[in-house]
């Protein structure tokens, strides 16, 4: 899209009165991303060495702009078919998206649910047979009978960065954040209800949430919010409180969406407490949970995934949580159309990484 029509575009939607506030941010955003293109379809990092072969940000980048409405976008559809093309030409044969280099896998469990949100949406000709080896490979990579694991152990049920499979006692690094999006390709791909993917995954979910079904219970450790690993102790970001690691934003965001995944109602205890704990703290982009000078940092450093997790879980909650992100990220966007993080915690100064967090965020406004 030209700038002359995008903007005309603006112009005609104001004038039905169809611009909701985000839009107009919104469409500069998805203009920044397709404009970030390269000529082989992907989306490159400039910012960091491992994210440079696109295999794990072209599906990020590429899921969000999906979801941007055609009244305020329209769909470049050579461009994402190009995108498409990208993500099978760097599929391997089982599945896995993120290993064209094994020595150095770009986040292969990421990429690959990624991928498969991203072709579940664009559901362009041949797509149901594109995702049936990346389905497959997903399931391979979970922490259950299959590769050794068994409901004792922490990492039941979970999923980890992906790559080889990880048998007993091998783990590597697993988290609530990878298990997550796993499980909405899984969802998005139309695995029903009664697959025995949630039911084991529900463990590892519910293990990383800090309840008690006690209502007298409901202290400062059964609070209902959520950390980030049962496993990787140091990257529960906003340490621990006693026995217990402390819950924090993204984490909830991603807990309450994880645990509809899996088949948790919103009415369920677990989830209602998850709820509470968010709407709670929730405020504007800085994430919740963080006490102490040690962690001040994170709160500006995870704003950006914060603004996109806390914002899709109010939605999924039918809840109206997200008027203050949306008011941050109007006054942040660069006149380009992007956004990039002075933190640099978690990569979210790569303006790819923070504007695609950005679009999603804005998207999930009511």
């Amino acid at each position: 899209m030209t700038a002359a029509r995008y903007w005309v575009a603006l112009l005609l939607l104001a004038q039905t009165g169809c611009v909701r506030s985000q839009q107009p941010a919104l469409a500069r955003a998805a203009e920044y991303l397709w404009r970030q293109q390269a000529d082989d379809g992907g989306w490159h990092s400039h910012t960091y060495g491992l994210l440079r072969s696109g295999q794990s940000l072209t599906p990020f980048v590429l899921e969000a702009l999906l979801e941007v409405p055609e009244s305020v976008y329209p769909l470049p559809r050579a461009k994402a078919g190009r995108a498409i093309a990208f993500i099978r030409d760097h599929m391997r044969s089982d599945g896995a998206l993120g290993m064209d280099d094994p020595s150095v896998p770009d986040y292969p469990n990421y990429a690959t649910a990624l991928a498969v949100s991203a072709l579940c949406r664009m559901r362009s000709a041949g797509w149901e047979e594109q995702i049936r080896p990346m389905v497959a490979y997903l399931r391979v990579q979970q922490f259950t009978e299959q590769n050794g694991w068994d409901r004792r152990d922490p990492v039941y049920g979970a999923w980890g960065m992906g790559g080889e499979r990880r048998v007993k006692p091998v783990t590597g690094h697993v988290d609530l954040s990878m298990t997550r999006h796993v499980l909405d390709a899984l969802r998005a791909a139309g695995a029903p209800d009664a697959d025995p993917v949630f039911e084991c995954a529900r463990v590892f979910v519910e293990r990383c949430q800090n309840f008690d079904p006690r209502p007298a219970n409901q202290g400062d450790d059964g609070d209902g919010g959520f950390f980030f690993s049962t496993t990787e102790f140091d990257t529960n970001k906003a340490g621990q409180d006693g026995a217990h690691f402390r819950s924090y934003g993204t984490t909830t965001a991603d807990g309450i969406l994880a645990l509809l995944d899996v088949g948790r109602a919103a009415a369920d205890p677990r989830v209602a407490a998850a709820a509470r704990w968010l709407t709670n703290h929730h405020h504007d982009m800085d994430v919740p949970g963080f006490v102490g000078p040690a962690y001040q940092r994170w709160p500006r450093g995870l704003a950006f995934y914060y603004a996109a997790a806390s914002s899709q879980a109010f939605r999924a909650l039918h809840a109206d949580g997200g008027a203050r992100v949306a008011d941050s990220l109007r006054r942040t966007q660069r006149a380009d159309g992007s956004w990039a993080n002075a933190e640099n915690l978690v990569k979210e100064d790569d303006p790819l990484i923070a504007s695609a967090f950005a679009v999603r965020a804005l998207i999930a406004q009511p």
